[in-house]
């Protein structure tokens, strides 16, 4: 793929591309449903990535082509407005960028292997490398934090959807062997060994669309903020459930709504989950960080209430098989992926029994995705 994203451009344009660029997907280890509420995330960039290749024209236009939709299309740089499917991304990227400074014309090819539509934040992946190249190509200075800014503000505003920065943040942030714990509320980093050679880590998609997730989402949101609400009368300093520990949740746990009191529990024991692995990857205790895995999905199943009956059927069998450390569900919930972290000479066959359990259960065969933790945005040679 690395070797072919140059031959694509000059086969489709009959020119030399000038800049080629690669950004990944992204996994998020632990800490989920946390960073709209100021928390941790612990996210590391993969080996799936969406590559990109440009060089100027002189048209004022965006000429792009996605290979591997076969799609095409033309835009004018002066009338940049959003549209529909994977080209909206590139638009977004331009038009922000252009607020910075006048880019002119680019004649783009992209293409790439991160699953569409599978948690792993295709769509960050596209942002990043197409900026990323963008602002080698025309000099633009902008840092790596900026650039996941203004992917961010794509996602917000071209593509409608309300993120966080965690999938632009990782996937040009990314460092092999490591996964990266975010504080969202500071934007401070920093690098959290992750080096298990004998472990990949596996996504089983379960087939399952998260046609709730967004309704649920924002009553989530709502949940959070009015828990936060009621302990700022009696703790000030509180900002966030970031702010909220154990004693002060419990000390008034029979004045909050049961169900506002049960998604407070889940945020912040999963920010201490969060912090706890931290230390235990430092130490290379892989089967203990595996077990705050299983707990944080208990947590998103019992607590925040965001699973479904696949889901939780995946990570039930997962614990009974050998040679897994954890697992989870990853992502916004009510369907997507789980993660797993799986010896390599166990991947083979927890592969084929889970798939055969699966299909057994609810009649149909989930995708299957191997992978480890690689680096993020990068120039190509």
């Amino acid at each position: 793929m690395e070797k072919d994203i140059r031959n694509l451009f000059q086969q489709y344009f009959g020119k030399k591309a000038l800049i080629a660029a690669a950004a990944p997907g992204r996994v998020n280890l632990i800490g989920e449903h946390t960073d709209y509420n100021q928390g941790y995330v612990l996210p590391g960039a993969i080996d799936k990535r969406i590559y990109v290749a440009i060089a100027r024209n002189d048209e004022n236009k965006l000429n792009a082509y996605a290979s591997q939709y076969k799609e095409k299309f033309s835009f004018s740089l002066s009338d940049i407005r959003p549209v529909e499917g994977w080209v909206t991304y590139l638009l977004g990227m331009a038009f922000y960028l252009q607020e910075q400074q006048n880019i002119g014309g680019i004649d783009v090819v992209i293409d790439g292997d991160v699953p569409v539509g599978a948690g792993m934040s295709s769509s960050a992946a596209i942002c990043s490398a197409f900026g990323f190249a963008l602002n080698e190509l025309f000099g633009l200075g902008l840092t790596r934090m900026q650039l996941a800014s203004i992917g961010q503000k794509t996602e917000h505003n071209f593509a409608g959807v309300k993120c966080g920065i965690m999938d632009q943040f990782a996937s040009l942030h990314g460092k092999a062997g490591h996964v990266i714990k975010l504080d969202c509320r500071s934007m401070e980093y920093e690098y959290i060994p992750f080096n298990f050679p004998d472990y990949k880590i596996a996504l089983v998609n379960t087939q399952v669309s998260h046609s709730l997730a967004g309704s649920e989402y924002n009553t989530r949101r709502q949940q959070c903020e009015e828990g936060v609400a009621f302990l700022q009368k009696y703790f000030p300093s509180i900002q966030s459930l970031r702010d909220v520990n154990i004693e002060q949740l419990e000390l008034y746990r029979t004045k909050l709504r049961e169900i506002v009191y049960r998604r407070c529990h889940f945020i912040v024991h999963e920010n201490m989950r969060l912090l706890q692995g931290c230390e235990l990857l430092t130490k290379g205790d892989l089967p203990a960080f595996g077990e705050l895995m299983y707990q944080s999905h208990e947590g998103l199943s019992k607590w925040y209430e965001v699973s479904c009956a696949e889901s939780d059927f995946l990570v039930d069998r997962a614990r009974s098989f050998v040679g897994i450390a954890g697992a989870r569900q990853m992502g916004g919930g009510f369907g997507g992926c789980t993660i797993n972290l799986i010896k390599n000479n166990r991947v083979e066959d927890f592969s084929h029994n889970i798939s055969a359990a699966y299909e057994k259960e609810f009649n149909k065969i989930p995708e299957i995705y191997i992978m480890q933790i690689e680096d993020g945005a990068r120039l190509m040679a």
